[in-house]
């Protein structure tokens, strides 16, 4: 009693498998993509919060709202730094 499997199951298995890998890899670029802003926007409001502790006494204040966290999710760290230009210089 031998296990007979045909050509074409095989064929609509690994063809399943191909499919199956990339719609799961479509969904976790935007996934991936989504938590790197989200993690750039962390660190960008701890670097704004840390940099107002420390410079308040001197008149220079980064000023934390959503436009700041925003702008420093997109660019990071040089967002932090357009951040505090555009607040303080304009």
């Amino acid at each position: 009693m031998g296990l007979f499997v045909s050509w074409p199951v095989i064929l609509y298995f690994l063809l399943g498998v191909v499919l199956l890998y990339g719609v799961g890899w479509l969904l976790m670029v935007p996934l991936k993509k989504g938590l790197f802003f989200l993690f750039n926007s962390g660190l960008g409001l701890l670097v704004l919060w840390i940099l107002d502790f420390f410079t308040e006494k001197y008149g220079f204040s980064a000023v934390i709202n959503p436009f700041s966290a925003i702008l420093t999710g997109f660019l990071g760290l040089p967002g932090v730094g357009l951040a505090l230009l555009i607040q303080n210089c304009l």
